[in-house]
C-alpha cells in the first residue's frame, strides 16, 4: 500500500509549487519525493531508525523516507529530556538518527537527508509487526510504552477522516502542532500528503500565525482546545478565518464556551473527534452531519464502538448510561512493543481495544466523552501525559518521600499540571527545583506548573493513594 499516495501523485505532474511548508521552509512534492527517495535507499532493511521531531522539514523529510523505505521510524519531541530519549531508543532497538538533531549525548549513528551519507545494514525486524511508525504514549505507572502502528490502520484513518470532513487535494490545511504526536504528524502531515493538499505548518500554533495564512486561501484549521481558547481570546484573528471550510478541534474536550465563541466569531461550527495513539482516530462529527457541542461524532468507516458497565454488562446507547469505551476496527494498531501484557490488558476476549475512557452513545449514536477512567492521564494544551512517568521523575529528587502527580482543571490548559510532594524527615523541597528537573528530564509540557508540601497524601483502607480526593481539593483551593 502506498500511504503517500497524493504526494506520488503530485510529483508525478509539472507542478512545482509549494505542496509542504514549514516556517520558512517550502518544497514541491517533486522535491520532498526526491530527498526523501534518495535517503530512502541508504536505509532499506534497516531495523528501525529514529527523529528528532522539531517542528521543521527535516522531520517532514525523514517521516516520509523511512515510510518510503518500509522502515519503521520512531518520532522522539525535540524537548525531551534525556531519561525520556534514552529509554525510547532503547526500547525500539532503533539504529540511527535520520538527520539533524542537537543531542549529543545520542551515540547512534546520524544518516544525513539526501543523497550521499552512510548506509545501514538490515536488521530483524520481526518483533515490530510490519509498523511503519512506533509512537511513544505516555503510561500511567511509569515508562512511555510504544505503540506498533503499521500502515493499513494509519492509511483507514486518514481515509476515514477524508469521508468524514470532505477532505480533498482542493484543500489547504494549516496547523502548528507537534509533529511527534498523532494530531500533528499523523493527521496534519502525513493526511495531507495522502490527500495530495497542500500543507503549511506554523511552527507554533498561535492565532496570529493561523490568521495570516487566510492570504494564501487556506481552507481548513487542525488545533487542541488550547489554541482555539487563545484563538477566541483574540476576536480580530478569529473572525479572519471566516472564509476557512473547516476548524477541527482534538486531543482533549473542547469547552462549550469555546466551541460556541469559536462558531460565533468564525461562522464555521467547528468538527470534534476523539481517539488514541493506540487506535488512531475513530470517532468525528462530519461535515455533513451534525456537529453539537461537547459531542465527538459518529464512528468512522470500518469503526465499530460499545460502552461497558462497571458491572461487566454491555451498555444500552440511551444517551444516559456511562461505561467505558470500547473500540475496533481497520484503525486499531498492532500492540505495544515489548509490552505483551499490556497488549493483552488492553484488549477484550473477543478483539475489542478498551480505551480507558468514559462515554455516552445516544440513539442517534452520537458519542460523548464523558472523561477519563483512570486519573493517571492528564490531557494539559492537547498533550496526553502519564502521571506515573512525572512521578517517577521526581521522585528521583533527593528528599521526595512520597509523590503523586494530578490534573487540576484549567481554563487554558484543560488540565494543570501538579504535584503534591511529601518530604522526607528534616529534606527541604525546593518547587522550582522540581519543576526545572521534569522538564530536564522528561520534555518542557510535563513538568509540574505547581508544587505543594504536605504532611501526607490521603489513602483508602487499602492503601492506594486519593487521587480524586487530592484533585478535589486542589480545584477548590484554586
Amino acid at each position: 500500500m502506498e500511504l503517500l499516495e497524493g504526494l506520488v501523485r503530485r510529483a508525478g505532474t509539472s507542478d512545482s509549487a509549494a505542496l509542504v511548508t514549514v516556517g520558512d521552509e517550502a518544497l514541491s512534492a517533486e522535491s520532498l519525493l526526491e530527498l526523501a527517495d534518495a535517503t530512502a535507499e541508504r536505509m532499506r532493511g534497516a531495523r528501525c531508525v529514529a527523529v528528532c521531531a522539531t517542528p521543521s522539514m527535516n522531520t517532514v523529510i525523514s517521516i516520509v523516507a523511512a515510510l518510503r523505505a518500509g522502515v519503521a521510524i520512531v518520532p522522539i519531541a525535540h524537548d525531551s529530556g534525556r531519561s525520556e530519549r534514552d529509554h525510547i531508543l532503547n526500547d525500539s532497538g532503533a539504529v540511527a538518527m535520520l538527520g539533524e538533531h542537537s543531542w549529543d549525548d545520542v551515540a547512534l549513528p546520524a544518516i544525513p537527508l539526501g543523497g550521499a551519507g552512510g548506509s545501514l545494514s538490515a536488521g530483524d525486524s520481526s518483533d515490530l509487526n510490519h509498523a511503519a511508525l512506533i509512537m511513544y504514549t505516555s503510561g500511567t505507572t511509569g515508562a512511555p510504552k510504544g505503540v506498533l502502528m503499521p500502515t493499513a490502520p494509519i492509511a483507514a484513518c486518514l481515509d476515514g477522516l477524508a469521508d468524514a470532513w470532505q477532505w480533498t487535494e482542493d484543500d489547504h490545511l494549516v496547523h502548528g502542532l507537534p509533529l511527534f504526536h498523532v494530531h500533528g504528524l499523523v493527521l496534519g502531515m502525513l493526511g495531507s500528503l495522502r490527500r495530495g493538499n497542500r500543507v503549511s505548518h506554523t511552527v507554533r500554533p498561535t492565532p496570529e500565525s493561523y490568521a495570516s495564512k487566510m492570504s494564501e486561501h487556506a481552507t481548513m484549521f487542525f488545533g487542541v482546545p488550547t489554541v482555539w481558547s487563545r484563538m477566541v481570546a483574540d476576536p480580530s484573528s478569529a473572525k479572519s478565518l471566516q472564509g476557512a471550510r473547516a476548524i477541527v478541534s482534538g486531543s482533549a474536550a473542547l469547552p462549550v464556551a469555546v466551541f460556541e465563541e469559536l462558531q460565533q466569531l468564525t461562522g464555521i461550527t467547528p468538527l470534534e473527534r476523539y481517539g488514541m495513539t493506540e487506535t488512531m482516530i475513530t470517532i468525528s462529527t462530519r461535515m455533513d452531519g451534525d456537529r453539537r457541542p461537547g459531542h465527538v461524532g459518529l464512528p468512522l468507516m470500518g469503526v465499530e464502538t460499545r460502552v461497558r458497565g462497571d458491572d461487566g454488562e454491555l451498555l444500552n446507547h440511551d444517551g444516559v448510561s456511562i461505561g467505558t469505551l470500547e473500540v475496533r476496527g481497520a484503525t486499531i494498531g498492532a500492540g505495544y512493543l515489548n509490552r505483551p501484557d499490556a497488549t493483552r490488558e488492553s484488549t477484550t476476549p473477543d478483539g475489542w481495544f478498551v480505551t480507558g475512557d468514559s462515554a455516552v452513545i445516544g440513539e442517534d449514536g452520537m458519542h460523548r466523552i464523558v472523561g477519563r477512567t483512570s486519573v493517571d492521564i492528564i490531557k494539559s494544551g492537547g498533550y496526553k501525559v502519564g502521571a506515573g512517568e512525572v512521578e517517577a521523575s521526581v521522585a528521583e529528587l533527593s528528599g521526595v518521600a512520597e509523590v503523586a502527580v494530578v490534573g487540576v482543571a484549567d481554563a487554558d490548559l484543560g488540565q494543570r499540571i501538579e504535584a503534591v510532594i511529601v518530604a522526607e524527615d528534616g529534606a527541604s523541597i525546593n518547587a522550582d527545583d522540581v519543576i526545572a528537573h521534569v522538564a530536564a528530564q522528561l520534555s518542557i509540557h510535563k513538568r509540574p506548573r505547581n508544587v505543594h508540601i504536605v504532611e501526607s497524601l490521603p489513602r483508602n483502607a487499602l492503601g492506594k493513594v486519593q487521587k480524586a480526593q487530592i484533585r478535589a481539593s486542589l480545584e477548590e483551593s484554586s
